[in-house]
Protein backbone atom coordinates (compact mmCIF):
# COMPACT_ATOMS: atom_id res chain seq x y z
CA UNK A 1 0.00 0.00 0.00
CA UNK A 2 1.32 3.43 -0.89
CA UNK A 3 0.70 6.81 0.72
CA UNK A 4 0.48 9.92 -1.44
CA UNK A 5 2.97 12.54 -0.36
CA UNK A 6 1.36 15.54 1.39
CA UNK A 7 1.56 17.46 4.64
CA UNK A 8 -1.60 15.80 5.86
CA UNK A 9 -0.18 12.36 5.07
CA UNK A 10 3.25 12.73 6.70
CA UNK A 11 2.25 10.84 9.81
CA UNK A 12 0.92 7.93 7.77
CA UNK A 13 4.17 7.35 5.90
CA UNK A 14 5.72 3.93 6.51
CA UNK A 15 8.19 3.55 9.40
CA UNK A 16 11.81 4.30 8.59
CA UNK A 17 11.05 7.25 6.30
CA UNK A 18 12.75 10.39 7.61
CA UNK A 19 10.51 13.43 7.58
CA UNK A 20 10.82 17.06 8.68
CA UNK A 21 11.36 17.40 12.43
CA UNK A 22 10.10 20.98 12.24
CA UNK A 23 6.68 22.49 11.69
CA UNK A 24 6.21 23.88 8.21
CA UNK A 25 4.05 26.60 9.76
CA UNK A 26 7.17 27.87 11.50
CA UNK A 27 9.13 28.43 8.27
CA UNK A 28 9.40 31.71 6.40
CA UNK A 29 11.08 32.36 3.08
CA UNK A 30 14.60 33.81 2.90
CA UNK A 31 15.78 32.33 -0.42
CA UNK A 32 14.23 32.56 -3.87
CA UNK A 33 15.53 29.83 -6.17
CA UNK A 34 15.42 29.68 -9.97
CA UNK A 35 15.61 26.22 -11.52
CA UNK A 36 13.79 23.77 -9.26
CA UNK A 37 15.14 20.58 -10.79
CA UNK A 38 16.33 17.30 -9.36
CA UNK A 39 19.81 18.54 -8.49
CA UNK A 40 18.53 21.48 -6.47
CA UNK A 41 16.13 19.26 -4.55
CA UNK A 42 18.89 16.71 -3.85
CA UNK A 43 21.46 19.33 -2.85
CA UNK A 44 20.62 22.85 -1.60
CA UNK A 45 17.13 21.86 -0.45
CA UNK A 46 18.54 18.86 1.46
CA UNK A 47 21.22 20.94 3.20
CA UNK A 48 18.54 23.41 4.30
CA UNK A 49 16.25 20.61 5.43
CA UNK A 50 19.14 19.25 7.54
CA UNK A 51 19.65 22.71 9.03
CA UNK A 52 15.96 23.20 9.80
CA UNK A 53 15.92 19.79 11.49
CA UNK A 54 18.42 21.17 14.04
CA UNK A 55 15.77 23.68 15.07
CA UNK A 56 17.62 26.69 13.67
CA UNK A 57 17.38 29.28 10.87
CA UNK A 58 13.73 28.70 10.03
CA UNK A 59 13.59 32.07 8.29
CA UNK A 60 15.65 30.73 5.36
CA UNK A 61 13.05 28.55 3.60
CA UNK A 62 12.99 28.35 -0.19
CA UNK A 63 10.55 29.88 -2.62
CA UNK A 64 10.93 28.30 -6.05
CA UNK A 65 10.55 30.34 -9.22
CA UNK A 66 10.03 29.14 -12.75
CA UNK A 67 11.14 30.86 -15.95
CA UNK A 68 10.79 28.24 -18.66
CA UNK A 69 7.39 26.88 -19.74
CA UNK A 70 8.54 23.41 -18.64
CA UNK A 71 8.92 24.71 -15.07
CA UNK A 72 5.15 24.98 -14.80
CA UNK A 73 4.78 21.20 -14.86
CA UNK A 74 7.18 20.84 -11.95
CA UNK A 75 5.40 23.64 -10.08
CA UNK A 76 2.01 21.97 -10.43
CA UNK A 77 3.33 18.59 -9.31
CA UNK A 78 5.06 20.01 -6.25
CA UNK A 79 2.10 22.24 -5.36
CA UNK A 80 -0.07 19.10 -5.40
CA UNK A 81 2.06 17.62 -2.63
CA UNK A 82 2.51 20.79 -0.55
CA UNK A 83 6.02 21.37 -1.99
CA UNK A 84 7.36 18.31 -0.23
CA UNK A 85 9.94 16.12 -2.00
CA UNK A 86 10.90 12.49 -1.59
CA UNK A 87 14.67 12.10 -1.77
CA UNK A 88 16.09 8.58 -2.03
CA UNK A 89 19.79 8.17 -1.30
CA UNK A 90 21.16 5.02 -2.89
CA UNK A 91 24.47 3.31 -2.24
CA UNK A 92 25.60 -0.21 -3.09
CA UNK A 93 24.78 -1.48 0.40
CA UNK A 94 21.80 0.70 1.34
CA UNK A 95 18.86 2.77 0.18
CA UNK A 96 17.27 5.38 2.40
CA UNK A 97 14.27 7.61 1.73
CA UNK A 98 13.48 10.93 3.33
CA UNK A 99 10.94 13.67 2.85
CA UNK A 100 12.22 17.24 2.73
CA UNK A 101 10.14 20.30 3.51
CA UNK A 102 12.50 23.24 2.98
CA UNK A 103 10.47 24.66 0.07
CA UNK A 104 7.33 26.58 1.01
CA UNK A 105 6.15 28.06 -2.29
CA UNK A 106 6.77 27.96 -6.05
CA UNK A 107 6.04 30.91 -8.33
CA UNK A 108 4.74 30.29 -11.82
CA UNK A 109 6.75 31.23 -14.92
CA UNK A 110 3.48 32.60 -16.25
CA UNK A 111 3.49 35.35 -13.60
CA UNK A 112 6.79 37.24 -13.90
CA UNK A 113 5.41 40.28 -12.05
CA UNK A 114 4.73 38.08 -9.03
CA UNK A 115 8.34 36.87 -9.19
CA UNK A 116 9.67 40.44 -9.32
CA UNK A 117 7.48 41.41 -6.37
CA UNK A 118 8.86 38.52 -4.33
CA UNK A 119 12.43 39.44 -5.34
CA UNK A 120 11.72 42.90 -3.90
CA UNK A 121 10.53 41.46 -0.59
CA UNK A 122 13.07 42.39 2.14
CA UNK A 123 12.73 38.88 3.56
CA UNK A 124 14.45 37.46 0.45
CA UNK A 125 18.15 37.84 1.15
CA UNK A 126 19.57 35.24 -1.22
CA UNK A 127 18.61 34.47 -4.83
CA UNK A 128 20.04 31.14 -5.97
CA UNK A 129 20.17 29.43 -9.35
CA UNK A 130 20.49 25.99 -10.91
CA UNK A 131 19.86 26.78 -14.58
CA UNK A 132 22.43 24.32 -16.10
CA UNK A 133 25.83 25.01 -17.61
CA UNK A 134 24.23 26.25 -20.82
CA UNK A 135 21.90 28.78 -19.17
CA UNK A 136 24.28 31.71 -18.73
CA UNK A 137 24.25 33.20 -22.24
CA UNK A 138 27.94 32.66 -22.84
CA UNK A 139 29.40 33.53 -26.25
CA UNK A 140 30.92 30.29 -27.50
CA UNK A 141 33.83 31.96 -29.26
CA UNK A 142 34.96 34.31 -26.49
CA UNK A 143 33.75 32.52 -23.37
CA UNK A 144 32.29 35.83 -22.15
CA UNK A 145 28.71 36.93 -21.57
CA UNK A 146 26.88 37.41 -24.88
CA UNK A 147 24.90 40.69 -24.85
CA UNK A 148 23.81 40.01 -28.45
CA UNK A 149 21.83 36.87 -27.63
CA UNK A 150 18.23 37.45 -28.81
CA UNK A 151 16.73 36.76 -25.37
CA UNK A 152 19.14 39.17 -23.72
CA UNK A 153 18.54 41.81 -26.38
CA UNK A 154 14.79 41.46 -25.79
CA UNK A 155 15.15 41.92 -22.02
CA UNK A 156 17.53 44.83 -22.51
CA UNK A 157 14.99 46.59 -24.72
CA UNK A 158 12.11 45.89 -22.34
CA UNK A 159 13.53 45.76 -18.79
CA UNK A 160 10.14 46.27 -17.20
CA UNK A 161 8.84 42.99 -18.59
CA UNK A 162 11.76 40.53 -18.46
CA UNK A 163 11.58 36.92 -19.54
CA UNK A 164 15.03 35.62 -18.57
CA UNK A 165 16.36 34.75 -15.11
CA UNK A 166 18.83 37.60 -15.32
CA UNK A 167 16.20 40.06 -16.48
CA UNK A 168 14.07 39.15 -13.48
CA UNK A 169 17.03 39.53 -11.12
CA UNK A 170 17.85 42.97 -12.56
CA UNK A 171 14.20 44.05 -12.22
CA UNK A 172 14.07 42.79 -8.64
CA UNK A 173 17.29 44.59 -7.69
CA UNK A 174 16.08 47.83 -9.26
CA UNK A 175 12.82 47.67 -7.35
CA UNK A 176 14.69 47.10 -4.10
CA UNK A 177 16.99 50.04 -4.73
CA UNK A 178 14.04 52.31 -5.48
CA UNK A 179 12.40 51.22 -2.21
CA UNK A 180 15.58 51.66 -0.19
CA UNK A 181 15.91 47.93 0.49
CA UNK A 182 19.38 46.36 0.66
CA UNK A 183 20.17 44.06 -2.29
CA UNK A 184 20.05 40.29 -2.03
CA UNK A 185 23.08 38.06 -2.65
CA UNK A 186 23.03 36.13 -5.93
CA UNK A 187 24.32 32.56 -5.49
CA UNK A 188 24.83 30.24 -8.46
CA UNK A 189 24.69 26.53 -7.66
CA UNK A 190 25.54 25.39 -11.19
CA UNK A 191 28.49 23.30 -12.26
CA UNK A 192 30.24 26.22 -13.95
CA UNK A 193 33.81 27.37 -13.27
CA UNK A 194 33.72 30.59 -11.19
CA UNK A 195 29.93 30.41 -11.28
CA UNK A 196 29.53 33.53 -9.18
CA UNK A 197 31.69 35.57 -11.52
CA UNK A 198 29.84 34.20 -14.55
CA UNK A 199 26.51 35.14 -12.94
CA UNK A 200 27.79 38.60 -12.05
CA UNK A 201 28.85 39.19 -15.65
CA UNK A 202 25.41 38.13 -16.92
CA UNK A 203 23.45 40.32 -14.49
CA UNK A 204 25.63 43.39 -14.95
CA UNK A 205 25.94 42.83 -18.71
CA UNK A 206 22.17 42.73 -19.12
CA UNK A 207 21.61 45.76 -16.87
CA UNK A 208 24.13 47.75 -18.88
CA UNK A 209 21.97 47.42 -22.01
CA UNK A 210 19.21 49.56 -20.51
CA UNK A 211 20.76 51.45 -17.59
CA UNK A 212 24.58 51.68 -17.42
CA UNK A 213 24.51 53.61 -14.15
CA UNK A 214 22.41 50.90 -12.52
CA UNK A 215 24.80 48.27 -13.88
CA UNK A 216 27.61 50.07 -12.07
CA UNK A 217 25.51 50.15 -8.89
CA UNK A 218 25.04 46.36 -9.10
CA UNK A 219 28.78 45.91 -9.52
CA UNK A 220 29.44 48.02 -6.41
CA UNK A 221 26.68 46.66 -4.15
CA UNK A 222 25.66 43.08 -5.01
CA UNK A 223 27.61 39.98 -3.93
CA UNK A 224 28.02 36.97 -6.23
CA UNK A 225 29.94 34.29 -4.27
CA UNK A 226 31.56 31.45 -6.19
CA UNK A 227 30.71 27.91 -5.15
CA UNK A 228 31.42 24.28 -5.97
CA UNK A 229 28.54 21.82 -5.82
CA UNK A 230 28.55 18.05 -6.18
CA UNK A 231 26.04 15.24 -6.01
CA UNK A 232 25.20 12.71 -8.71
CA UNK A 233 21.48 13.05 -9.38
CA UNK A 234 19.95 11.24 -12.37
CA UNK A 235 16.73 12.16 -14.08
CA UNK A 236 13.44 10.88 -12.69
CA UNK A 237 11.50 8.32 -14.69
CA UNK A 238 9.02 5.52 -14.18
CA UNK A 239 11.82 3.34 -12.77
CA UNK A 240 12.33 5.75 -9.87
CA UNK A 241 8.63 6.22 -9.21
CA UNK A 242 8.12 2.44 -9.11
CA UNK A 243 11.05 1.89 -6.73
CA UNK A 244 9.74 4.59 -4.39
CA UNK A 245 6.27 3.05 -4.36
CA UNK A 246 7.30 -0.60 -4.06
CA UNK A 247 10.23 -0.28 -1.65
CA UNK A 248 9.20 2.72 0.44
CA UNK A 249 5.42 2.94 0.10
CA UNK A 250 5.37 6.55 -1.11
CA UNK A 251 3.56 7.91 -4.13
CA UNK A 252 5.39 11.02 -5.34
CA UNK A 253 4.79 12.70 -8.69
CA UNK A 254 8.47 13.66 -9.07
CA UNK A 255 10.79 11.96 -6.57
CA UNK A 256 14.53 12.59 -6.51
CA UNK A 257 17.06 9.76 -6.52
CA UNK A 258 20.70 10.48 -5.74
CA UNK A 259 23.86 9.07 -4.27
CA UNK A 260 24.67 9.40 -0.56
CA UNK A 261 27.67 11.63 -1.22
CA UNK A 262 27.20 15.39 -1.39
CA UNK A 263 29.57 18.34 -1.22
CA UNK A 264 29.19 22.11 -1.23
CA UNK A 265 32.08 24.57 -0.96
CA UNK A 266 31.20 28.29 -0.85
CA UNK A 267 33.00 31.59 -0.63
CA UNK A 268 31.66 33.38 2.44
CA UNK A 269 30.40 36.59 0.82
CA UNK A 270 26.83 37.21 1.99
CA UNK A 271 26.36 40.87 3.04
CA UNK A 272 22.61 40.36 3.58
CA UNK A 273 23.18 37.35 5.83
CA UNK A 274 22.98 33.63 5.27
CA UNK A 275 21.86 30.42 6.98
CA UNK A 276 24.44 28.65 9.16
CA UNK A 277 25.06 25.93 6.61
CA UNK A 278 28.49 25.20 8.06
CA UNK A 279 26.59 23.37 10.82
CA UNK A 280 25.39 20.77 8.30
CA UNK A 281 28.55 20.17 6.30
CA UNK A 282 28.95 23.09 3.90
CA UNK A 283 32.56 24.31 3.66
CA UNK A 284 33.02 28.09 3.67
CA UNK A 285 36.38 29.13 2.23
CA UNK A 286 38.10 32.36 1.10
CA UNK A 287 38.63 31.01 -2.44
CA UNK A 288 36.70 28.15 -3.98
CA UNK A 289 38.96 27.86 -7.04
CA UNK A 290 41.11 24.86 -5.93
CA UNK A 291 38.05 22.79 -5.02
CA UNK A 292 36.31 23.80 -8.22
CA UNK A 293 39.25 22.81 -10.44
CA UNK A 294 39.60 19.47 -8.63
CA UNK A 295 35.96 18.58 -9.06
CA UNK A 296 35.54 19.78 -12.64
CA UNK A 297 38.66 18.08 -13.94
CA UNK A 298 38.72 14.83 -11.94
CA UNK A 299 35.00 14.10 -11.55
CA UNK A 300 33.43 15.84 -14.55
CA UNK A 301 36.43 15.11 -16.75
CA UNK A 302 36.19 11.51 -15.56
CA UNK A 303 32.53 11.40 -16.56
CA UNK A 304 33.52 12.44 -20.07
CA UNK A 305 36.29 9.85 -20.15
CA UNK A 306 33.92 6.98 -19.45
CA UNK A 307 30.83 8.40 -21.14
CA UNK A 308 31.87 8.50 -24.78
CA UNK A 309 33.55 5.09 -25.06
CA UNK A 310 30.65 3.55 -23.13
CA UNK A 311 28.15 5.30 -25.39
CA UNK A 312 29.87 3.99 -28.52
CA UNK A 313 29.85 0.49 -27.01
CA UNK A 314 26.07 0.62 -26.31
CA UNK A 315 26.49 0.56 -22.52
CA UNK A 316 23.42 2.05 -20.84
CA UNK A 317 24.25 2.69 -17.15
CA UNK A 318 27.32 4.35 -15.68
CA UNK A 319 27.96 1.53 -13.22
CA UNK A 320 27.92 -0.90 -16.16
CA UNK A 321 30.58 1.24 -17.83
CA UNK A 322 32.72 0.96 -14.70
CA UNK A 323 32.28 -2.82 -14.81
CA UNK A 324 33.72 -2.92 -18.33
CA UNK A 325 37.47 -3.55 -17.94
CA UNK A 326 38.44 -1.41 -20.93
CA UNK A 327 36.41 1.62 -19.90
CA UNK A 328 37.47 1.51 -16.26
CA UNK A 329 41.13 1.02 -17.22
CA UNK A 330 40.93 3.95 -19.64
CA UNK A 331 39.55 6.14 -16.85
CA UNK A 332 42.30 5.00 -14.48
CA UNK A 333 45.13 5.63 -16.94
CA UNK A 334 44.01 9.01 -18.30
CA UNK A 335 43.21 10.33 -14.81
CA UNK A 336 46.46 9.24 -13.18
CA UNK A 337 48.78 10.09 -16.06
CA UNK A 338 47.21 13.21 -17.59
CA UNK A 339 44.46 14.79 -15.48
CA UNK A 340 45.44 14.52 -11.82
CA UNK A 341 49.10 15.51 -12.31
CA UNK A 342 48.07 18.99 -13.57
CA UNK A 343 45.41 19.66 -10.92
CA UNK A 344 46.76 22.29 -8.48
CA UNK A 345 46.94 21.39 -4.78
CA UNK A 346 43.71 21.59 -2.77
CA UNK A 347 43.74 22.52 0.95
CA UNK A 348 43.41 19.50 3.25
CA UNK A 349 42.72 17.19 0.31
CA UNK A 350 44.64 14.22 -1.10
CA UNK A 351 43.85 14.06 -4.83
CA UNK A 352 44.45 10.31 -5.02
CA UNK A 353 42.00 9.74 -2.18
CA UNK A 354 39.51 12.04 -3.91
CA UNK A 355 39.82 10.02 -7.13
CA UNK A 356 39.22 6.77 -5.22
CA UNK A 357 35.98 8.23 -3.87
CA UNK A 358 35.01 9.36 -7.38
CA UNK A 359 35.50 5.84 -8.77
CA UNK A 360 33.38 4.36 -5.99
CA UNK A 361 30.64 6.86 -6.78
CA UNK A 362 30.75 6.07 -10.50
CA UNK A 363 30.47 2.35 -9.73
CA UNK A 364 27.35 2.72 -7.56
CA UNK A 365 24.99 0.07 -9.00
CA UNK A 366 21.81 1.55 -7.53
CA UNK A 367 21.93 5.15 -8.62
CA UNK A 368 20.72 4.43 -12.15
CA UNK A 369 22.83 7.19 -13.71
CA UNK A 370 22.91 6.83 -17.48
CA UNK A 371 25.77 7.02 -19.94
CA UNK A 372 23.62 9.24 -22.13
CA UNK A 373 23.45 11.84 -19.34
CA UNK A 374 27.24 11.86 -19.12
CA UNK A 375 27.45 12.44 -22.86
CA UNK A 376 24.94 15.30 -22.83
CA UNK A 377 25.94 18.83 -23.84
CA UNK A 378 29.56 18.15 -24.71
CA UNK A 379 29.84 21.44 -26.58
CA UNK A 380 29.39 23.27 -23.24
CA UNK A 381 31.21 20.75 -21.08
CA UNK A 382 34.33 19.82 -23.04
CA UNK A 383 35.78 23.37 -22.96
CA UNK A 384 35.38 23.38 -19.18
CA UNK A 385 36.10 19.77 -18.22
CA UNK A 386 38.70 18.50 -20.71
CA UNK A 387 40.37 21.27 -22.73
CA UNK A 388 41.97 22.98 -19.67
CA UNK A 389 43.71 19.70 -18.77
CA UNK A 390 44.98 19.37 -22.34
CA UNK A 391 46.39 22.89 -22.29
CA UNK A 392 48.05 22.41 -18.90
CA UNK A 393 49.61 19.10 -19.99
CA UNK A 394 51.02 20.73 -23.11
CA UNK A 395 52.44 23.62 -21.08
CA UNK A 396 54.07 21.15 -18.70
CA UNK A 397 55.43 18.99 -21.51
CA UNK A 398 53.32 16.02 -20.42
CA UNK A 399 51.76 13.33 -22.59
CA UNK A 400 48.25 14.04 -23.94
CA UNK A 401 47.56 10.75 -25.75
CA UNK A 402 44.65 9.81 -23.47
CA UNK A 403 43.05 13.23 -23.57
CA UNK A 404 43.43 13.29 -27.36
CA UNK A 405 41.65 9.91 -27.43
CA UNK A 406 38.86 11.27 -25.19
CA UNK A 407 38.40 14.17 -27.61
CA UNK A 408 38.34 11.77 -30.55
CA UNK A 409 35.77 9.60 -28.77
CA UNK A 410 33.54 12.64 -28.35
CA UNK A 411 33.94 13.47 -32.03
CA UNK A 412 33.15 9.88 -33.01
CA UNK A 413 30.08 9.91 -30.72
CA UNK A 414 28.78 13.09 -32.34
CA UNK A 415 28.85 11.33 -35.72
CA UNK A 416 25.58 9.88 -34.43
CA UNK A 417 26.05 6.12 -34.75
CA UNK A 418 27.52 3.64 -32.24
CA UNK A 419 30.04 0.96 -33.20
CA UNK A 420 27.17 -1.50 -33.62
CA UNK A 421 25.32 0.82 -36.00
CA UNK A 422 22.72 2.00 -33.50
CA UNK A 423 21.57 5.60 -34.04
CA UNK A 424 22.56 8.04 -31.28
CA UNK A 425 19.69 10.44 -30.78
CA UNK A 426 20.57 14.17 -30.58
CA UNK A 427 22.29 14.80 -27.26
CA UNK A 428 23.54 18.38 -27.38
CA UNK A 429 21.97 21.81 -27.96
CA UNK A 430 24.38 22.14 -30.90
CA UNK A 431 23.87 18.61 -32.23
CA UNK A 432 23.26 19.50 -35.92
CA UNK A 433 26.50 21.48 -36.06
CA UNK A 434 28.47 18.85 -34.17
CA UNK A 435 27.17 16.04 -36.33
CA UNK A 436 28.02 17.90 -39.53
CA UNK A 437 31.57 18.66 -38.37
CA UNK A 438 32.04 15.10 -37.04
CA UNK A 439 31.22 13.77 -40.49
CA UNK A 440 33.74 16.14 -42.06
CA UNK A 441 36.31 15.07 -39.49
CA UNK A 442 36.09 11.42 -40.56
CA UNK A 443 38.28 12.34 -43.52
CA UNK A 444 39.65 15.65 -42.19
CA UNK A 445 40.28 15.51 -38.40
CA UNK A 446 41.39 19.12 -38.36
CA UNK A 447 37.81 20.16 -39.09
CA UNK A 448 36.85 19.09 -35.55
CA UNK A 449 39.66 20.97 -33.84
CA UNK A 450 38.89 24.03 -35.95
CA UNK A 451 35.89 24.71 -33.66
CA UNK A 452 37.73 27.49 -31.82
CA UNK A 453 34.85 28.10 -29.43
CA UNK A 454 35.64 24.67 -28.01
CA UNK A 455 39.33 24.04 -28.66
CA UNK A 456 40.80 27.53 -28.88
CA UNK A 457 44.21 27.32 -30.54
CA UNK A 458 44.69 23.56 -30.08
CA UNK A 459 44.24 22.96 -33.81
CA UNK A 460 47.62 24.59 -34.28
CA UNK A 461 49.33 22.37 -31.71
CA UNK A 462 52.02 20.23 -33.32
CA UNK A 463 51.52 17.72 -30.51
CA UNK A 464 47.77 17.60 -29.93
CA UNK A 465 46.60 17.79 -33.55
CA UNK A 466 48.44 14.65 -34.76
CA UNK A 467 47.56 12.75 -31.57
CA UNK A 468 43.88 13.55 -32.07
CA UNK A 469 44.00 12.62 -35.77
CA UNK A 470 45.70 9.30 -34.96
CA UNK A 471 43.13 8.44 -32.28
CA UNK A 472 40.16 9.34 -34.49
CA UNK A 473 41.60 7.34 -37.37
CA UNK A 474 42.01 4.32 -35.10
CA UNK A 475 38.43 4.60 -33.88
CA UNK A 476 37.11 4.58 -37.44
CA UNK A 477 39.46 1.84 -38.62
CA UNK A 478 39.30 -0.54 -35.65
CA UNK A 479 36.43 0.51 -33.38
CA UNK A 480 36.30 1.64 -29.78
CA UNK A 481 37.32 -1.60 -28.06
CA UNK A 482 40.40 -2.19 -30.19
CA UNK A 483 41.47 1.44 -29.88
CA UNK A 484 41.15 1.38 -26.09
CA UNK A 485 43.25 -1.80 -26.01
CA UNK A 486 45.97 -0.11 -28.10
CA UNK A 487 45.99 2.90 -25.80
CA UNK A 488 46.16 0.78 -22.66
CA UNK A 489 49.20 -1.13 -23.92
CA UNK A 490 50.90 2.10 -24.98
CA UNK A 491 50.61 1.47 -28.73
CA UNK A 492 48.36 4.33 -29.80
Amino acid sequence: MTARLSLAGLESLPPGISRPAYSRDGLSAGILHFGVGNFHRAHQAVYLDDLFNTGNDHDWAIVGAGVLPSDEKMRQMLAGQDYLSSVVEQEADRSEARVTGSMVDFLSPELPEEIIARLADPAIRIVSLTITEGGYFIDAASGAFDPAHPEIVADGANPGHPRTVFGLIVAGLKRRREAGIAPFTVMSCDNVPHNGTVTRNAVIGLARLSDPAFADWIGDNVAFPNGMVDRITPATGDREREILASQFGIKDSWPVFCEGFKQWVLEDDFPAGRPALENVGVQFVPDVTPYEVMKIRILNGGHAAIGYPAGLMDIHFVHEAMEDPLVSAFLEKVEREEIIPVVPPVPDTDLDDYFQVVKTRFANPKIGDTVRRLCLDGSNRQPKFIVPSINDCLKAGRDITGLALESALWCRYCYGVTDSGKVIEPNDPNWPRLQEVARQAKSDPLAWLAMKDIYGELAASEIFHPAFAKALGALWADGTKATLKRYLRGAL
